[in-house]
């Protein structure tokens, strides 16, 4: 991605705002930041920042893209999108023929190189570089950990179907010793193109998968398919301080394509613990304190993730106090910082007291003077 900044800052627009709010911002920034508007000497910048904008754009136009942007911020778009997916379907064809922008200006140029990357064709321009056609899918996987392994990290081995590279015909489809012909349908360049306004948009070739060549002989093994599917497994490193939402992404452990291996994204669901709630890095738990010791005061037994500990509570301590165990929590594994744990005391009121239990609350009570 271009950026790590949050996308609504990048608008100045609410989380809350509408679609049309989000078009609306996205047209001012266009204006500011379109490079026919600035000096010369500000251009670069005004590129970047156009860029920037109409990232952020794609993103927040996008229902899909925006719910999962909401959800887990840049680590679910990051996961489940290339760039190329983030800016397919984002209408700035429209806004940007409304605004009265057409080929030719700077916008052009920016769209040409940063689109390039892309396999796009933009504002006539001819599209190069890098492109994903052929690609094998990604494969979205769930798997369920407990909070101590979320805290300390686990290694696991799992089993999944997937798609892999047919034996046979090594990927290919087509029967060993046989030919491959040239696609017709984009005559062997593996891109077809479409038109939209003065949008012109290149994809991979349907037909040939982008590969510009059609089998002759297909494979008797997968049928043509180039690949079979079979169950994979492999062992996976989840790192310490993972929570509900964490995405862990294995490349190249995906579907198999002509080009390659997509990617394994595995989903982290973190299972409840009987005794820690999580926030955040930091854990909370509650404690039983007889009405004796939080009155005078002493050390009492409390759960941590890496065992028991002594804690010492004053006297005197109220019923839902809270005490903090310092660096007692959840490694947060994007700071690398070490939360807490926040330990709140449940005061024990004694049942089925003896005669001489209640005479002496009773002493106590008058000493007081309660009763």
């Amino acid at each position: 991605m271009s950026t790590q900044r949050d996308y609504y800052e990048i608008l100045g627009v609410a989380k809350g705002a509408s679609p049309d709010e989000v078009k609306k911002a996205y047209r001012k920034l266009v204006m500011q930041t379109h490079p026919d508007r600035v000096p010369e000497e500000k251009k670069k910048a005004a590129e970047e920042k156009f860029k920037e904008v109409s990232e952020a754009y794609a993103v927040l136009s996008d229902e899909k893209k925006r719910k999962l942007y909401d959800q887990y911020g840049h680590a679910g778009i990051d996961s489940r999108y290339s760039t190329e997916d983030i800016f397919r379907g984002a209408d700035f064809s429209t806004i940007f023929r409304d605004m009265g922008f057409g080929g030719g200006g700077g916008a052009e140029n920016i769209f040409g190189d940063f689109f390039s990357d892309l396999g796009f064709d933009i504002f006539g321009g001819r599209g190069g570089g890098r492109t994903s056609r052929g690609q094998g899918k990604d494969i979205h996987y769930e798997i369920e950990i407990t909070l101590p392994d979320a805290a300390g990290g686990v290694e696991r081995t799992i089993t999944f179907p997937r798609f892999e590279h047919c034996t046979r015909c090594q990927g290919q489809g087509a029967e060993p010793g046989s030919k491959k012909i040239v696609c017709s349908g984009c005559r062997g360049s593996g891109q077809v193109t479409s038109g939209m306004g003065f949008f012109t948009l290149s994809q991979p070739c349907v037909r040939c998968q982008g590969t510009g060549q059609m089998i002759e002989k297909p494979c008797t093994q997968c049928h043509g398919q180039g690949k079979t599917k079979a169950n994979k497994k492999v062992s996976v490193k989840i790192p310490a301080g993972v929570d509900n939402g964490s995405i862990v992404r294995l490349r190249n452990e995906g579907n198999a394509g002509v080009a390659g291996y997509g990617d394994l994204f595995l989903h982290i669901v973190v299972s409840r613990h009987p005794v820690f709630q999580r926030q955040g890095s930091n854990l909370k738990c509650k404690v039983s304190v007889t009405m004796v010791k939080a009155a005078l005061g002493g050390e009492i037994e409390v759960p941590t993730l890496a065992g028991k500990v002594q804690m010492k509570i004053p006297a005197g301590t109220q019923n839902g106090s809270v005490f903090r165990l310092k660096g007692k929590g959840v490694l947060d594994y994007r700071t690398k910082r070490q939360g807490d744990e926040f330990v709140e005391v449940e005061i024990v009121i004694p049942k089925n007291l003896s005669a001489k239990e209640k005479a002496l609350l009773t002493e106590l009570g008058k000493l007081r003077k309660e009763l």
